[in-house]
């Protein structure tokens, strides 16, 4: 259960000119960030959630635990915001749920965003992540890798580099409304969170002088072989929701296990909500029931 229930017509009324304001394509991307960080004062935290800022591949990072834990697993959590906006304080609330669920620590890295710090600085923060999570002792197949948005396309596309430059398969990947293809121009103006102008700025700024063909910035166009058991949620009503079945589709051809959740009436990454809205309680618990099972496969069969 959330730690408060909003009705669901309530929580879009609240939020809609709520991300109308903060991810406006005519303000400076600084300036979203700092609306960004202060909104995320109204997420409620699990109780007995800690906080511990880390370093973690060379960049500030939170770990998080809410609840017992396990010292063998972990999952490190990507967040979203189109690689321009969004931190480990926007997406705490929705980490530290995971966290208590699975009953492991996340591990929430700040990677370098665009304009700033344009493709791959974002991947190759996120790759110096997992490979200090593997060098401080954790096995790379007892590490789910998750992430919403931006930071769903980006989880996506550090399973590639891993398994093409590491040789590494994480236990699983976690993927809510994935962009894994930002040269993809959203047929329609808007839905509750995003807007096309919004996101068509984040691509650019993201891309900056790289080739929007390159696997690690557009994952969706890659060889998708060979990737670990993948979870894809989205709303049907959401600008990704189209991108997100091509993702699937290929995923299964590609000989990819996939799990595909639907939700009906939510938005964008509702689990950020998921500490006030019992349905996007629910998905986020549906997320987290996927990778505890990847997580914990021998516990899962004992049960069974």
């Amino acid at each position: 259960m959330p730690e408060i229930s909003l009705p669901l017509p309530v929580a879009r009324a609240v939020l809609r000119p709520l991300f109308r304001v903060m991810l406006n394509a005519r303000l400076p991307f600084t300036v979203q960030r700092r609306l960004m960080d202060a909104g995320a004062a109204g997420q409620l935290l699990p109780r007995g959630t800690r906080v511990e800022r880390i370093r973690l591949g060379e960049r500030p990072a939170e770990r998080l635990t809410a609840g017992p834990v396990s010292d063998a697993i972990t999952v490190l959590y990507l967040h979203g915001g189109g690689y321009t906006v969004g931190s480990p304080v926007t997406h705490r609330a929705l980490a530290a749920v995971l966290a208590r669920e699975i009953g492991c620590r996340v591990h929430v890295p700040d990677y370098r965003l665009a304009p700033e710090h344009p493709f791959p600085a974002a991947l190759d923060d996120a790759e110096a992540a997992f490979l200090d999570l593997v060098a401080t002792g954790y096995r790379p197949e007892r590490i789910a890798v998750a992430g919403d948005s931006a930071g769903g396309g980006l989880s996506m596309a550090l399973a590639l580099r891993l398994r093409d430059r590491h040789g590494f398969t994480p236990a699983a990947l976690g993927l809510i409304a994935p962009w894994t293809d930002p040269n993809e121009i959203p047929e329609r103006s808007s839905d509750l969170v995003l807007t096309k102008p919004w996101s068509r700025a984040c691509a650019d700024a993201y891309l900056g002088d790289g080739d929007g063909l390159d696997p690690g910035y557009a994952p969706l166009l890659a060889e998708l072989h060979g990737l670990p058991p993948t979870y894809v949620q989205a709303d049907v009503d959401e600008l990704l929701h189209g991108q997100c079945l091509r993702l699937v589709t290929k995923l299964e051809s590609s000989g990819v296990t996939v799990d595909f959740s639907e939700s009906r009436g939510l938005w964008h990454v509702s689990q950020a909500q998921a500490t006030l809205v019992e349905a996007a309680a629910q998905v986020t618990r549906e997320l987290a029931v996927f990778l505890r099972q990847a997580l914990r496969p021998a516990q899962t069969r004992s049960i069974g």
